[in-house]
């Protein structure tokens, strides 16, 4: 009557293994492979020395791109960018260029000058010093070498122009003036004699310096070496850096120094990413499929560590712009009264900027520079340097004797060639011919000329 019930057992289940257990194991030993694989082709195709030293952009941009050192000369960490140009902390003016180091691109002396020799402080019986105060403009950033700078090209023509006095000293008017009036009239025609001896440009630049840093560099570094005539050539950065800053620094320096767990856990993540970017298969990645290029905001700002578009780098209001303007203007004026107490002539440049270029002249490259920065940061720029205009027209004006001013927005508006790298770096080209016009200001400073006495009445 009962049916028999029949126990069924059921083999269990088995689970399969858990894909959170597998993906985490598979992936690192994918990537190790990956490696393994990546280094196998490389050391084939010969190209291992070429892939150990390839930093993930051209090597021009990492020899001329900022390291910054702390106190143990090891750069700090968190900072995105390690390029070669290493500089140090400086109180005073914020951060100034480690001497005693070279590239193939560029020379740094003792002194932290970009020079191929020392400057001695005690200047030497014949030579006559012009140094050259700014920026990374000045500094000739991306240059192929010192010779390429403005300031090699301004020390070449000064003494050519020496040279060329001795050659054909009837070309200039004499030491003795002549006593009859013809012969008078005759000579009071000619060009002034400039002063003989042995002219030596000096190039102070620092990239990323604005007159606040130059006014403190002037100051401490500058005025001790005695110097004949002191070139200023900036203005672009003043427009960039935020009205509530009084100089250019390290970025991020105060957090680094009053955050420490922050500071280490930035360390933490730095020496990982670093990790990746190193191994062979990142390398490989980047070396010949994404080949990354820096951004014009990049290779045009120097001492900043973001990426951001320049137009927001810009002031964004006119009460704004006026403070950057005002705390440019005032330490132009402190330049002025530290260098006519100390009888110097002072020249200062309003640097040139790729928005003055005219649309028919622009190379291919610098059309795609402009077409990167776009139409705000176009009308924000022009802005701010008809505000720096005022301010060269209101030097001028005050100081007549005592500074001589240059407003070179424009100055490269008909250039036939390429000027521009980037929104404000020049070609060896515009060098050369900026250097012609800052030499034609500096022949007319009475300073550096011969005066021949007058004849008597």
């Amino acid at each position: 009557m009962f049916k028999s019930r029949r126990r069924s057992y059921r083999q269990p289940r088995r689970r399969p293994f858990s894909l959170l257990v597998v993906i985490p194991l598979a992936i690192p030993l994918l990537l190790i492979l990956l490696e393994v694989l990546a280094r196998l082709f490389i050391g084939v195709m010969g190209k291992n020395a070429e892939l150990a030293t390839y930093e993930g952009e051209p090597p021009i941009v990492t020899a001329y791109r900022l390291k910054f050192l702390d106190q143990t000369q090891q750069p700090y960490d968190g900072l995105s960018d390690h390029g070669h140009l290493a500089a140090q902390r400086h109180l005073a003016v914020g951060y100034s260029l480690v001497g005693n180091q070279k590239n193939k691109f560029w020379r740094i002396n003792e002194q932290g000058f970009r020079d191929d020799d020392p400057v001695p402080l005690a200047k030497p019986k014949n030579e006559i010093r012009i140094f050259i105060l700014g920026g990374s403009t000045a500094f000739g950033q991306w240059n192929a070498s010192n010779q390429a700078t403005l300031a090699s090209s301004l020390e070449a023509r000064l003494n050519e122009r020496v040279a060329q006095q001795k050659r054909s000293p009837e070309k200039y008017r004499p030491t003795t003036l002549p006593f009859y009036k013809p012969e008078l009239l005759k000579a009071l025609a000619l060009p002034l004699r400039l002063r003989e001896g042995q002219y030596r440009v000096i190039n102070a630049a620092v990239p990323g310096y604005t007159s606040g840093n130059e006014l403190a560099q002037l100051t401490l570094q500058i005025l001790p070496y005695s110097p004949d005539a002191v070139v200023v050539l900036d203005g672009y950065t003043d427009l960039m850096l935020p009205s509530n800053q009084a100089q250019t620094d390290i970025p991020n320096i105060e957090s680094f120094l009053n955050n420490a767990p922050g500071h280490f856990w930035i360390y933490l993540t730095g020496q990982f990413k670093q990790w990746v970017t190193d191994t062979y298969l990142v390398k490989a990645i980047r070396y010949w499929l994404l080949r990354p290029q820096p951004s014009v905001s990049q290779l045009s700002l120097m001492a900043t560590d973001d990426a951001e578009p320049l137009e927001q780098h810009l002031a964004s209001d006119s009460a704004e712009l006026e403070r950057r303007v005002a705390r440019y203007r005032d330490r132009l004026k402190q330049m002025v009264s530290l260098t006519t107490g100390a009888r110097i002539p002072l020249i200062v440049a309003i640097q040139p900027e790729i928005t003055g270029r005219s649309q028919a002249k622009l190379s291919p490259r610098e059309q795609a520079v402009l077409k990167e920065l776009g139409p705000v940061y176009k009308q924000r720029v022009q802005a701010g340097y008809a505000e720096l205009a005022q301010v060269s027209q209101q030097l001028q004006k005050a100081f007549p004797n005592n500074v001589k001013t240059l407003y070179l927005y424009k100055f490269y508006e008909n250039f036939p060639d390429p000027a521009f790298y980037d929104a404000v770096h020049l070609t060896q080209k515009a060098n050369a011919s900026l250097a012609e016009q800052v030499y034609r200001v500096m022949i007319g400073l009475p300073k550096l000329q011969i005066t021949p006495p007058k004849p008597p009445k």
